[in-house]
């Protein structure tokens, strides 16, 4: 192989390298959840599944207080006022439901990314989510690691036995970044903290081993689509919740038969 290859190799093992600092090290924060305390569902949510999974948990809660429902064509709408809640994604969310809007439509209304942006900016603050910054850094990191690669190839043009060396030592670096995209934006306290809440509340069996609307809430917050079609089958098939509704219903623990509310 040219010797000039692994000069790019080893610049390319370097941002690597330094992505991967950037995404392990801890951020800025307390890093640990207090102890006994568990963070509203919508917090669990976001941590979980990002921006749709809180506005989920949000629509789940305003429609246990009669706040919103099902529309048509797989939309939601508002269905009266919030009720008496203070929660700040909840609220965003209902004001957000000027009219009815498909789930994918609702996350993107302004009220609601500011309500979410707050939250994730209260979850950065604790420790449980990467700074921006940090991940932007990293993801461009990561992203000139095959860039530089493609760039030593094309300048050094290595052919025959030598083309064979350099795929094969440059496919490490460039696994390993596309393994280090897909890391979630969460810190580890905070996959500790989903971990142990899921240890702690595991998926019941049956629907109506669950009485505690919060309780609802937290299952969807954990869970996200088994819990929604165990717990409010019809409203999250025709408000169109449900990701996967065929893996949801497939996945779902069984219940009893009998007439299906929510």
């Amino acid at each position: 192989m040219p010797t000039g290859m692994w000069w790019f190799i080893g610049a390319a093992c370097g941002q690597l390298l330094f992505a991967a600092v950037l995404l392990r090290t801890r951020s800025r924060g307390s890093g640990a959840p207090v102890t006994g305390v568990v963070p509203p569902p919508q917090a669990l949510a976001l941590l979980r599944g990002g921006r749709r999974a809180a506005v989920t948990v949000a629509l789940v809660a305003l429609h246990q207080r009669g706040a919103v429902a099902a529309g048509r064509k797989h939309t939601i709408r508002a269905n009266g006022g919030p009720g008496r809640t203070t929660d700040a994604v909840q609220l965003g969310v209902h004001r957000a439901l000027r009219r009815a809007f498909a789930l994918r439509d609702l996350v993107l209304r302004p009220e609601a990314r500011r309500a979410v942006d707050t939250l994730r900016g209260e979850l950065r603050a604790a420790g449980l989510l990467e700074s921006p910054t940090r991940l932007g850094t990293a993801g461009a990191l990561l992203g000139c690691v095959p860039f530089t690669l493609g760039v030593g190839a094309y300048v050094t043009a290595p052919s025959g036995a030598a083309l064979t060396v350099v795929f094969s030592a440059g496919a490490l670096p460039l696994l390993a970044a596309v393994a280090l995209l897909r890391l979630p934006p969460t810190t580890r306290a905070a996959r500790q903290l989903l971990a142990g809440l899921r240890e702690r509340y595991p998926l019941p069996a049956h629907r109506r081993e669950v009485t505690d609307g919060w309780l609802v809430q937290l299952y969807v917050a954990l869970y996200g689509d088994p819990a929604l079609a165990m717990f409010l089958p019809r409203f999250s098939r025709e408000g169109g919740l449900l990701d996967r509704p065929g893996e949801a219903e497939r996945n779902r623990p069984p219940t009893d038969p009998g007439p299906a509310r929510g």
